[in-house]
């Protein structure tokens, strides 16, 4: 499983011009998944984001989780984190999960993320949708359950 976490000011998902998900401040979740991956998978990233201390304390250090920081969680499927660019011109995506398996862990990650006590909002999964942040930093990082 492979998440890029991005802390952000403000976020939302559309699709078809409709609002389907959105955060006043906290982290924005591309979450991609790959047909290795295992719930346990799940359970370490969304245990890793939520304690990621990368919001900055009253001295200005990052020393506060988003939790800490009492921000919340836009989740977004995004299979194209395992394409891979290594040969040719189009990207291949051979070891992103098929939608069958990738949804129901999806579904389960999201729900460990609740289990830590965040407020998670979603995009919709497979669907074409724009997202939108305010990216605070900007402070990007990726997280690999491998």
């Amino acid at each position: 499983m492979r998440i890029v976490v991005q802390r952000s000011k403000a976020a939302q998902v559309t699709v078809d011009g409709r609002v389907v998900g959105q955060i006043p401040m906290g982290l924005v979740l591309l979450v991609g998944i790959t047909h290795e991956d295992t719930e346990q998978d799940a359970k370490y990233c969304a245990e890793k984001v939520a304690g990621l201390r990368i919001f900055e304390d009253e001295s200005g250090k990052m020393n506060l989780s988003v939790t800490d920081a009492g921000g919340d969680i836009l989740s977004i499927s995004q299979f194209t984190l395992y394409g891979d660019t290594r040969k040719g011109k189009r990207p291949n995506f051979m070891t992103a999960a098929r939608p069958e398996q990738a949804e129901p862990l999806y579904e389960r990650f999201n729900a460990f993320l609740r289990e830590q006590g965040l407020r998670v909002e979603t995009g919709q999964f497979g669907a074409m949708m724009d997202v939108s942040l305010v990216n605070w930093g900007p402070v990007t990082l990726i997280v690999d359950s491998k």
